[in-house]
């Protein structure tokens, strides 16, 4: 018995290499990735020379800050504006001020602002889309239209120059995003965690404390950083509301404290605004870490 012929086999043909392939890129491409790093290295020198040339001009000599041709790259260094800045009369009594009212409008903004948002994401109630509508037309309602209404309800009730009508109008001007931002945070918590908490012999309060509010930490965090920097910033309100008692005016009130009969004096200027400035980047790099952190401890905790 005779086996059939085996068949013939197939020429090899032209095989490529897997890193040849892989190392293949569309042609239109580089370009394009080329202009988005080129956009984004513009974006970052704008938004980052502004901070720059004020910590300079803080830390330049007069001569240097008044010479006709810009200097960027001084070869000396001085303190001497932040020694003016730090002497101006009622520096620390600014600082004072500013550090109780942004400090007691973030805590009373949280307070509130997680009450509300804990009843719109977890009840229902009649009501609660009106409710939450309102909210959104309070956040998106220019600040600029207030200060008139806010000036003269402070002066028929007798609140002008005083520190705890500043930091009432600051709560409130916090207090709709703070609302908005803790309602999301709540809503992608799921309610069952509290469910089965209080399955296991928790009440509700307890449950809310033990299982969410660790799992809130970070909207907790995004929305107090967010609080400090308006009630830190803000100067409109301040300016109007504390006219005749200069002692209780904050900071931004204060950077416009530097000017004389001759004129600015610019490096006292850059030197308080870097001061001012310096407490927000502080507490903004300290968050920015724990915001991270926060999420994953609390998801792993939960």
């Amino acid at each position: 018995m005779t086996l059939p012929a085996p068949a013939p086999l197939a020429a090899p043909g032209p095989t490529r290499s897997r890193t040849t392939t892989r190392g293949l890129r569309p042609r239109g491409r580089l370009p394009r990735r080329l202009l988005l790093h080129c956009a984004a290295a513009l974006v970052l020198v704008l938004s980052v020379f502004p901070v720059y040339w004020m910590i300079l001009t803080a830390f330049k000599p007069t001569a240097d800050i008044q010479a006709d041709t810009p200097v960027f790259l001084p070869t000396h260094l001085t303190l001497d504006h932040f020694a003016d800045a730090v002497r101006t009369e009622g520096f620390w009594g600014f600082w004072r001020n500013s550090l109780i009212v942004t400090v007691s409008c973030v805590l009373l903004a949280l307070v509130v602002a997680l009450a509300a948002a804990f009843a719109v994401a977890r009840l229902r109630w009649r009501g609660r889309r009106g409710f939450i509508l309102m909210v959104f037309l309070a956040q998106v309602a220019p600040w600029e239209a207030l200060l008139i209404p806010m000036y003269i309800i402070a002066r028929d009730f007798g609140m002008l120059d005083r520190l705890s009508m500043l930091t009432l109008v600051y709560f409130m001007l916090t207090l709709p995003f703070t609302i908005v931002t803790l309602r999301s945070f709540l809503t992608g918590i799921p309610a069952e965690l509290e469910e089965a908490a209080q399955v296991d012999g928790c009440t509700r309060t307890q449950a809310f404390r033990r299982v969410t509010l660790p799992l809130l930490a970070p909207g907790l965090l995004a929305t107090s950083l967010f609080g400090f920097i308006t009630a830190w910033n803000e100067f409109a309100f301040a300016n109007m509301l504390i006219i005749k008692n200069q002692g209780d005016r904050t900071l931004p009130v204060w950077l416009s404290s530097f000017s004389n009969v001759f004129g600015t004096d610019w490096g006292a200027t850059m030197a308080a605004s870097t001061l001012f400035a310096l407490p927000v980047l502080v507490l903004f790099l300290v968050l920015q870490r724990r915001v991270g952190a926060g999420m994953t401890g609390g998801a792993v905790k939960g």
